[in-house]
């Protein structure tokens, strides 16, 4: 008898089938995978076992009951919790005021803090997810706020833990760290949906994969009877290249600088220390490092969204130190946010507008101040065919899409721009094997056609892949810097957590730092 199990369930919005008549099960003691293209409906699927959406038709059933599910506060008490890809949690609180906030115990309107504080440890020793009760979100590591997450799912009672995108922002020690629990929590009883697109996990942490293609299911395996290649080839219908082969770069001159820049953040603190680095055309220069480390704040200060408190930022010998975000792109700069939704998109506006944004003074959108509407919308036809944007139509609002084709509509937009530096902040978060793989050619086209990129990612694999040459920043400053033929994942996580120190040279030439990694590195 199935935990949870969903039968024929369709949902369409308007345009779109989402999903047609899709069936799963999920057993005690199981670990699900969810796989699919952007579009392919499975956060549209989780989404209706959570009560987020409402299905057209079909069945749910928990412990083989039919369940009506019309919000998430009906999911949790039927058991079923779902952890977020962008946390849900309110930073300024504690970690027992988030894990228990709407079901804090307590009589006459009075939280009992002393009970909530034990209770959050009690549950914490149990399931092996030691946290700080007393520690504030704002302060935990990217890595704690998802074991709060998990923790809060599990004071609620969750048996069916859905987990979208989980390992989007951690490093490789926090995914392994993270698959343990995953496990253990299964070893406990409890089921897991594991929705995500890196492959390589799927293969190392599901019991089954389900993989979903245009709104339906179209093939179901376990990880001893496939591997990546064939899971990619499932997943899109193509055999797809799943790491980027490119040549040697040919670096030219340099055409950003960074020199002595110093940065703070939203709470006047230093978000960058001293940073120094150049990016020369033809080169991609990658930044690694864990989530919020002054990676945010050092890229807004290159594309003009943030104004450093030191230091000098030049492109090709024009100081853009001051410069705003017009006046950043104007000078050749293109900017591929972190954040889709607050800096990428204007959610109401429809995709021909969103794909002009920035350039709507300029031909071929703009003549003498006059935007032209038939102009405005074959070019947004062209770059919706080239980068493959799901959609029926360029006067789509942006908020109708998912959340990859979203992203694809911010990559068109910004390397189409034919930019002279591009900044490319997570550049492919959120996007399917196929859709990566095209996003990463891309990237590669305009490395070898000498345009300088700047890679910033949390995604190891794909600052292997890309990088000429890798950054690793901690706590505003650089540690170390790597060749990309002398890099692997592991070398680089230790790094990234502090492991090698944080004394460096700042003049971005040659940065060494003071410890040995336990193996690798270009020592």
């Amino acid at each position: 008898m199935p935990l949870l199990e969903l039968r024929e369930i369709t949902k369409a919005f308007p345009g779109v089938l989402a999903n047609d008549r899709v069936s799963m099960r999920l057993e005690r003691g199981e670990i699900v995978a969810l796989l699919g293209e952007n579009g392919a409906g499975k956060s549209t699927l989780m989404n209706v076992a959570y009560g987020l959406l409402t299905a057209d038709s079909g069945e749910i059933r928990v412990d083989d009951q039919p369940v009506k599910i019309k919000s998430p506060r009906q999911a949790i008490d039927l058991g079923i919790g779902m952890v977020h890809q962008h946390f849900m949690l309110v930073e300024p609180l504690t970690v027992t005021e988030n894990i228990v906030l709407g079901r804090e115990p307590g009589r006459y309107g009075i939280i009992d803090f002393a009970t909530a504080r034990q209770r959050v440890r009690e549950i914490s020793e149990r399931y092996g997810l030691k946290v700080d009760p007393d520690a504030k979100i704002m302060d935990l590591s990217v890595g704690m706020q998802q074991r709060v997450e998990i923790l809060k799912a599990l004071y609620q009672g969750a048996r069916v833990l859905i987990l979208d995108e989980p390992t989007a922002v951690l490093t490789p020690q926090e995914v392994t760290e993270l698959f343990r629990v995953v496990r253990s929590l299964v070893d406990e009883g409890l089921s897991a949906v594991f929705i995500t697109h890196k492959l390589e996990e799927v293969v190392a942490i599901a019991d089954r994969i389900l993989v979903m293609r245009d709104g339906a299911v179209v093939g179901e395996t376990t990880p001893g009877d496939t591997d990546e290649i064939g899971l990619a080839r499932m997943m899109v219908g193509r055999d797809v290249v799943l790491r980027i082969e490119k040549g040697a770069s040919t670096c030219g001159e340099a055409v950003l600088t960074v020199a002595d820049v110093h940065v703070l953040d939203d709470r006047s603190l230093e978000a960058v220390k001293g940073i120094s680095f150049s990016v020369c055309g033809g080169e991609i220069l990658a930044i690694a490092g864990v989530d919020g480390n002054g990676q945010r704040e050092l890229v807004e200060s290159i594309v003009g969204l943030r104004r450093p408190s030191s230091g000098t930022i030049t492109l090709k010998d024009k100081d853009i130190t001051r410069a705003n975000a017009r006046a950043s792109i104007e000078a050749g700069v293109s900017h591929i946010p972190e954040d889709r939704h607050r800096r990428g998109l204007v959610l109401e506006f429809d995709l021909a507008e969103n794909i002009i944004l920035g350039d709507h003074r300029t031909p071929p959108a703009a003549k003498n101040g006059i935007m032209h509407p038939k102009a405005i919308a074959e070019l947004a036809r062209k770059r919706i065919a080239d980068y493959d944007i799901r959609t029926p139509s360029e006067h789509v609002h942006a908020d109708n899409l998912s959340g990859g084709n979203q992203q694809k509509v911010v990559v068109a937009r910004e390397i189409g721009r034919d930019p002279d530096l591009l900044v490319a902040a997570q550049p492919t978060r959120g996007l399917d094997v196929g859709a990566i793989e095209f996003v990463h050619k891309q990237i590669i086209r305009e490395r070898d056609a000498g345009k300088a990129v700047l890679l910033v990612s949390l995604e190891l694999e794909e600052v292997l892949s890309l990088a000429d040459r890798i950054l690793v920043i901690y706590e505003g400053q650089i540690v170390k810097e790597f060749v990309d033929a002398d890099a692997d994942a592991e070398t680089l996580g230790y790094y990234m957590t502090g492991g090698g120190g944080s004394k460096f040279a700042s003049d971005g030439s040659n940065v060494q730092a003071i410890e040995t990694p336990p193996t690798g590195g270009n020592e």
